[in-house]
């Protein structure tokens, strides 16, 4: 009789152990249910913060249109460097004008920040040529630019046959007659005039350039180059002028062969005390530019009107951050503007958007 209590003390022993195995399988699953269902609600919230901060960035564009629109009426078509769109907008709460539910003692933080810059204050490198045929005066400019800021001018030369060579193919004209030339070249400033006639025959046509960054897929372009030339190149769809109203003093000193450097200096401080240029005109008569070996060289295109613009805009959402570049055209004509493409940085994930 002694034995059948001991085992029942086994049996009561092991129901515990099995009772509290089944309790800790449960807890176990229900945690795991509830851990799913809130990476489900957190990834729910993260894209709802994504396409908040995108809106945020369209309404921003809105209102980069609406200012370049008024500044081109306000100016007459004139694109000067003290504009209202060259006023910055500081980093702005907009916490007010944003539905969204908060939790308590959520510290929630939405702010805008965000600048235009005229594209065409910058060298744009598809002017290194005219369709597939190579601009000497155009690489000789950008030779002047790469000597000023103390970078090998010899580059100009490659960069310029890889744009030319990425260009469309001409599509052959239909009729009896055929279109007659151009025009001779005359050199690039480095004597390398026979290789410039034309751009690359044969073989695998090079990608085209897309940003500034590519340039590093060309020889002899190094990451060091590459930050210095950061803020004086620009790649636009199609043939730009200068804008001399906004233009850097490099900029108008290669433009100018024999234009210092410290010259142009002396023109940039002028401009930016409200001596902008009406036309060309007013800029080629400037006294620096009095002699006639220091007129800008004629085939280069220089203006004093932009219809390009960058945009920056950086929206910080809770936890959701969104740097965006964005190309406007503005019609030189309606004054109105388009959305060319948007290239978004989004926690160190870049994406480029075509309009």
């Amino acid at each position: 009789m002694a034995g059948r209590p001991r085992q029942l003390l086994r049996q009561r022993g092991v129901a515990v152990v099995t009772a509290l195995l089944l309790t800790t399988l449960a807890v176990t699953i229900v945690a795991s249910l509830f851990w799913q269902q809130q990476v489900q609600v957190r990834s729910m919230e993260n894209q709802r913060l994504q396409f908040q901060t995108r809106w945020i960035v369209r309404g921003a564009l809105s209102l980069s249109r609406l200012i370049l629109q008024v500044d081109f009426f306000s100016k007459g078509g004139l694109t000067i460097e003290n504009g209202i769109w060259a006023q910055p907008l500081e980093e702005t709460r907009i916490d007010d004008y944003i539905e969204r539910e908060q939790r308590e003692s959520e510290n929630f933080n939405a702010t805008l920040s965000g600048q235009i810059v005229d594209a065409q204050s910058r060298y744009n490198l598809t002017n290194l040529s005219e369709g597939r045929v190579i601009s000497p005066t155009d690489v000789a400019m950008f030779e002047r630019l790469l000597t000023q800021l103390q970078l090998n001018p010899s580059l100009a030369l490659p960069l310029a046959r890889q744009v030319a060579s990425s260009q469309p193919a001409p599509t052959p004209a239909t009729g009896a007659g055929t279109g007659t030339s151009t025009g001779t070249e005359t050199g690039t400033g480095t004597g390398s005039t026979t290789a410039a006639q034309s751009g690359a025959s044969g073989g695998t046509e090079p990608m085209g350039l897309v940003r500034v960054d590519d340039l590093l897929s060309v020889s002899g372009f190094t990451p060091q180059a590459m930050e210095r030339l950061r803020d004086f190149l620009i790649i636009l769809p199609q043939r730009t002028e200068l804008n001399v109203n906004t233009a850097p003093p490099e900029l108008l000193a290669a433009l100018s062969p024999n234009l210092p450097l410290a010259d142009a200096n002396v023109m940039v401080n002028a401009r930016k005390r409200g001596g902008f240029y009406r036309d060309t005109a007013d800029y080629t008569n400037l006294p620096q530019l009095g002699t006639a070996n220091r007129k800008p060289v004629q085939g280069l295109l220089f203006g004093v009107k932009s219809n390009f613009f960058l945009v920056y805009s950086r929206v910080r959402l809770d936890r959701a951050a969104l740097d965006a570049v964005s190309l406007l055209q503005r019609n030189p004509t309606s004054g109105q503007s388009t959305v060319l493409w948007i290239r978004e940085n989004e926690n160190g994930d870049q994406r480029k958007r075509e309009f």
